[in-house]
């Protein structure tokens, strides 16, 4: 890693260069007589290098390995630990609603661990999202995403479209939210990723625009009163 690798800091969100100043792998191989025979458990340690941040990503995995002639990961990790943060869920700002926040981090923190589980809350978060920041309120999900459609680009509303037609996802929309149905792993995770696109896109999206309108206001208003001042 002596020329860096491209990393985004998951607790500023900055992009960065991870080199070998801060980055640390390690593992440690066993073999107690267990079923999956050699197994290696490995650790991965990043550092941001950004002086303001400094906060640290620690994961790790348990893999099969062998000596062939050094040791040698074999397939797929059995088991992988995200511990530091706990999951991959981004930093929003305080000023996007908190239920809708905390129901999109529960939705990370157990994705792989449960990921009916996880689609569950995201359906439930996605619906929020829906209610708070467009003001549609139906009887279903279903139907409110409807609604929305008439009230947003065709890429947002494609983008929305499509997860609902995913299997069991799509199959339970027009119905209660809170039920719990079978997804994949890798449905789970698109769900969450809808969830960042649409805070980042409505949400944050919203907020500079209206900064900036504000900032050019104050700018005006300003000038204006400079020009009044240098009139009298």
């Amino acid at each position: 890693m002596a020329n860096g690798v491209p990393w985004t800091c998951p607790y500023c969100g900055r992009a960065a260069t991870i080199t070998d100043e801060n980055f640390f792998t390690n593992m440690a191989v066993f073999d107690k007589g267990s079923k999956d025979g050699l197994l290696g458990f490995r650790m991965y340690v990043f550092t941001c290098p950004i002086p303001e941040c400094r906060e640290y990503d620690i994961s790790a995995y348990l893999t099969k390995v062998r000596y062939h002639p050094n040791l040698e990961e074999i397939g797929e990790p059995l088991i992988r630990w995200q511990l530091k943060p706990q999951s991959s869920a981004k930093v929003f700002p305080d000023y996007v609603p908190a239920p809708i926040v905390a129901d999109y981090n529960e939705a990370c923190l157990i994705r792989d661990l449960s990921p009916k589980a996880s689609a569950t809350i995201s359906r439930r978060c996605l619906q929020g999202i829906i209610r708070d920041f467009w003001g549609i309120i139906k009887d279903t999900l279903f139907s409110e995403i409807n609604e929305l459609k008439a009230k947003v680009d065709s890429s947002t509303w494609g983008a929305i479209d499509a997860v609902r037609s995913i299997g069991n996802i799509g199959a339970h929309m027009e119905q209660d939210i809170n039920l719990i149905v079978e997804v994949e792993p890798h449905e789970a995770q698109l769900l969450i990723g809808l969830i960042e696109i649409l805070i980042k896109d409505w949400y944050v999206a919203r907020h500079d625009r209206e900064e900036h309108l504000n900032s050019i206001i104050a700018m005006a208003t300003k000038k204006k009163e400079l020009k009044n001042g240098s009139a009298g």
